[in-house]
């Protein structure tokens, strides 16, 4: 699935989706609606999920929207998406908010390899990669500590 529900509608505003992205939760929204939820809070932090309140670290527009780059307002929205991106993106967080995105990071790296006509961004095959190696890591890390014990 590309994109939200066909049913589905933004939780901000209510209404259909302009410029639909996903969360890394898994949640859809539009594209300025999220960006009106983290502007409205503090443009420092990520924003927090309006409806699980996770925080959001990553948000990937659909495909079609990706499409529509020549219409200005969604390249300004693409855009305004990149910057966001690129500020959370690629911030250390803990083993535990790692484990909560590694779903929603496989399923995105599951749909790009059985789909050769899908580009994955490089952001989400990068953070893929050092969810799982990360991960590794912690869970050779714990072995060593049980088998010391």
């Amino acid at each position: 699935m590309d994109g939200p529900a066909e049913n589905d509608f933004c939780s901000v505003c209510h209404g259909n989706f302009n410029v639909p992205c996903q969360a890394n939760c898994s949640h859809w929204f539009c594209g300025n609606c999220i960006l009106l939820v983290w502007r409205h809070g503090s443009t420092f932090q990520p924003c927090k999920c309006p409806l699980c309140r996770r925080q959001i670290t990553l948000l990937v527009p659909t495909q079609a929207s990706v499409s529509d780059r020549h219409n200005p307002s969604v390249a300004n929205t693409l855009q305004q998406l990149e910057t966001y991106n690129r500020l959370f993106g690629g911030r250390t967080n803990g083993l535990i908010q790692r484990m909560q995105d590694l779903p929603f990071l496989l399923r995105r790296l599951l749909r790009e390899l059985v789909d050769p006509q899908r580009s994955l961004p490089l952001v989400i095959r990068a953070r893929v990669y050092i969810t799982v190696k990360s991960l590794r890591n912690h869970a050779s890390n714990f072995g060593s500590i049980l088998y010391l014990s």
